[in-house]
C-alpha cells in the first residue's frame, strides 16, 4: 500500500517559518518528480513547487523566494522550507509523487497551515 504522510503544520504568526516533510512509503516505484500544492478555504488547488529527481526544482511566483523545496538522500522524502510566511499561505497544503513517465500519481492527506497574528 502506498502512502504519502505529511506533517509540520500548525499556527505560525506572520512573517514566521514552518518546514513541511513528506514521507513516501510502499510500493510507490521509481519517483520522477515531488510536487508540493495547497488549497485555501473556498479556491481551488494551487501547485507550489517541485522538485524532480535529478534535483532541479520550480516554484509558484507566489511563493518564490520565500520557499524551498528539497529531498532527503534516499530521495522518499520530500520537505517544504516557507519562510516570511503571510496570512495569505494559509492553507492545507498536500505532497504528490509522480513517478518515472507520468505511470502513477499520490497524493498525501494534507496538512493544515494557518499563518494568523
Amino acid at each position: 500500500q502506498v502512502q504519502l504522510v505529511e506533517s509540520g503544520g500548525g499556527l505560525v504568526q506572520p512573517g514566521g517559518s514552518l518546514r513541511l516533510s513528506c514521507a513516501a512509503s510502499g510500493s510507490i516505484g521509481v519517483i520522477a518528480t515531488m510536487n508540493w500544492y495547497r488549497q485555501a478555504p473556498g479556491k481551488q488547488r494551487h501547485w507550489v513547487a517541485t522538485i524532480t529527481s535529478g534535483g532541479p526544482t520550480t516554484y509558484a511566483d507566489s511563493v518564490k523566494g520565500r520557499f524551498t523545496i528539497s529531498r532527503d538522500n534516499a530521495k522518499t522524502t520530500a520537505y517544504l522550507q516557507m519562510n516570511s510566511l503571510n496570512p495569505e499561505d494559509t492553507a492545507i497544503y498536500y505532497c504528490n509523487v509522480i513517478t518515472v513517465r507520468g505511470i502513477n500519481s499520490y497524493w498525501g492527506q494534507g496538512t493544515q497551515v494557518t499563518v494568523s497574528s
